[in-house]
This record gives structure tokens, sequence and C-alpha cells, in this order.
């Protein structure tokens, strides 16, 4: 099937008819974006230097802020919140709440976006870093949560041992997530 196209060859050359064209378009594929989330998160099966995978690690902390009772929005951000490794490792933590920003509160979305920075405590000191760093955050309101999130979740779980949830546990929960119209939270 032949994709209807808008008339333009520059955006401020637009019509409300090729804007309105795009609006069905764009609509109709956030309808996928579960779908297309959850193929990322299977991409993340493979051969790691850890003891596990990378969508292990991610199944492992969504199982423990699980496990604490964390709201479902919560717990799907702790199993997206490495997603961003597979198109940018250097600033994963930015893409992830990129992504997730429409769709998860200020919180979570500030959460996910400096995890990596606050997940450094843990190892910069080994590759010439201040894992001190996320002191500048110190005043910051959701300081304290981000810490939590590292200390608790997202640093633990590198365990081969842990009992972990599968992927297909976790799969409603992403869809409820991405069914959520947009917004725009942060």
């Amino acid at each position: 099937m032949k994709t209807e196209k808008v008339a333009f060859a520059a955006m401020q050359d637009g019509t409300q008819e090729d804007y309105d064209l795009l609006d069905r378009f764009y609509a109709a594929n956030a309808l996928h974006q579960a779908d297309r989330v959850l193929g990322w998160l299977r991409a993340m099966d493979g051969e790691s230097p850890y003891r596990i995978s990378r969508l292990h690690h991610c199944l492992q902390t969504a199982t423990r802020a699980e496990n604490d009772d964390a709201d479902d929005e919560t717990i799907v951000c702790a199993l997206l919140h490495d997603i961003g490794d597979l198109l940018a490792p250097a600033n994963h933590s930015q893409l992830a709440a990129a992504m997730l920003a429409p769709f998860v509160s200020e919180k979570n979305h500030w959460i996910i976006g400096h995890h990596g920075l606050f997940q450094g405590y843990y190892y910069f000191h080994f590759v010439g870093q201040d894992r001190n760093a996320r002191e500048t955050y110190r005043d910051h309101p959701h300081y304290q949560a981000c810490v939590d999130f590292c200390a608790r979740w997202d640093q633990p779980s590198f365990d081969p041992d842990f009992k972990t949830r599968p992927l297909s546990h976790f799969e409603p929960l992403v869809r409820e997530l991405f069914a959520r119209e947009p917004g725009t939270f942060y």
C-alpha cells in the first residue's frame, strides 16, 4: 500500500491538510510504541561482559522495584532505565528519559535521566572520574529518590542467582504505560 504524502518540501509551506495527515500518521505510529520498546528490550538479551545480559539486568531491576512495592509506572521505569544503551551508551540515561518523558511523572523522568551519573558513585573512582559527581544535585527534590533507585534496584542487579521475573510478566505494564495519552510531564 502506498503511503499518502504531504505536498510540501519545506515545513513552512505546509497546509492544514498536510499537518492533519502527519497527525494521523503519528497517532497510528504511536499505537505500536510498546511493541517497539519490547523489541528493543529483547535486543538487549545478548553477550555481555557482565554475568547476565543487559536485558536480565533491566528485568532484575524491575523485579527488585516490584518486590519493594513500587507503583506500576516506577516499575516500568526500572525496566526501561537502560534501554538507551542500544543507541546511546555514553548518554543512555538521557535517551531513556526522553523516550519516557511524555508518559511518566516529572519525578520518574528526572530519576531515569540522572541515574547514570548517580550510578557512577559505585565505579567512577575506578575510571578516573569523581564518584561524588552526583553531589551537584544534593539540593534537588529528587536527589534521594535517585540515590535510592540506584542503591536498592540498579546497582545490585547483576546477580545471576537472583530470582528475576520474565519480560512477559512486565509486558502488560509496558503496554499500559505507552497506551497513556502522551502529555508533557517534564
